[in-house]
């Protein structure tokens, strides 16, 4: 079966992703593929989606980590903040201190 690996998937239709190409990208990044991993990180970060930055911060991408902490701030997730910050992320728990949630 034959999978594109450059940036390009996930790049046409003005930056619309269909559930296609992300089962390829998600497929590839599974594979090792680090450029897919930063396109999943980058497309989850855009859409706010909290569900697939746990995911691939759960397999190891510390981009992830950080998009995860930017995101759930931006949303004010306190629990998804609290979350992290119990887990050591101190990005996380510095964000708790300014909003006066620690």
């Amino acid at each position: 079966m034959w999978m594109r690996t450059d940036s390009s998937v996930g790049r046409r239709n003005n930056g619309f992703v269909d559930e296609d190409e992300l089962t390829q990208l998600r497929a590839l990044a599974a594979d090792g593929d680090g450029d897919a991993v930063a396109q999943l990180v980058e497309l989850a970060g855009e859409r706010g989606d909290l569900d697939e930055l746990r995911r691939l911060a759960a397999a190891g991408s510390a981009d992830a980590v950080d998009v995860l902490v930017e995101v759930a701030g931006e949303q004010g997730n306190v629990a998804e903040l609290r979350r992290l910050a119990e887990h050591g992320n101190r990005d996380a728990a510095d964000l708790l201190a300014e909003l006066g949630e620690e």
